[in-house]
C-alpha cells in the first residue's frame, strides 16, 4: 500500500476508533507560524505541515494526540515545557503514532526538516 494511502487509512481508523475530545494549550499555529503551516481543517482533522531550517526553532507549542509522516527527516532537539530536552533523528518516510504533548522543538542539524501531521478531532457522542 502507498504510503500515503496508508497515513489516509490509518488516520480514518483512529478517528473512528477513538473517543475523547482533543484540547490545544499553545496552537502551533498561533505560537509558531513561521515553522507550522495549516493545510486542512475540518470537522474531523487538522492537517498541519512542519518545517524548519538547520539552526531554526519552533517556540513551545501544544498538539492533540496524531499522526505524523516525515516528509524530508533530519536531526531535532525536542524541550518539554519543564525544560527536559533530547535529541532525536527523524527518517524521511517514517510514519507514526504521538500521544497529545507540548514541546519546543530545534533543528539541530544540517537540513531542512518536514514533517506532516494529523491532528484528529474526534466529535463528542451525544
Amino acid at each position: 500500500m502507498d504510503n500515503r494511502y496508508r497515513l489516509l487509512f490509518v488516520a480514518f481508523v483512529a478517528l473512528v476508533g477513538f473517543g475523547g475530545k482533543a484540547v490545544l494549550a499553545q496552537d502551533p499555529i498561533k505560537v509558531a507560524p513561521a515553522s507550522h503551516t495549516l493545510v486542512v481543517d475540518n470537522d474531523k482533522v487538522r492537517v498541519i505541515d512542519f518545517h524548519l531550517k538547520p539552526g531554526e526553532k519552533a517556540a513551545m507549542h501544544s498538539h492533540a494526540a496524531r499522526i505524523t509522516e516525515v516528509l524530508t527527516g533530519g536531526r531535532i532537539r525536542v524541550t518539554s515545557p519543564g525544560g527536559k530536552s533530547d535529541e532525536r533523528i527523524l527518517k524521511t518516510g517514517d510514519i507514526g503514532w504521538r500521544e497529545a504533548e507540548t514541546h519546543a522543538v530545534e533543528n539541530i542539524g544540517k537540513s531542512d526538516l518536514r514533517v506532516r501531521t494529523i491532528e484528529l478531532k474526534v466529535r463528542e457522542k451525544k
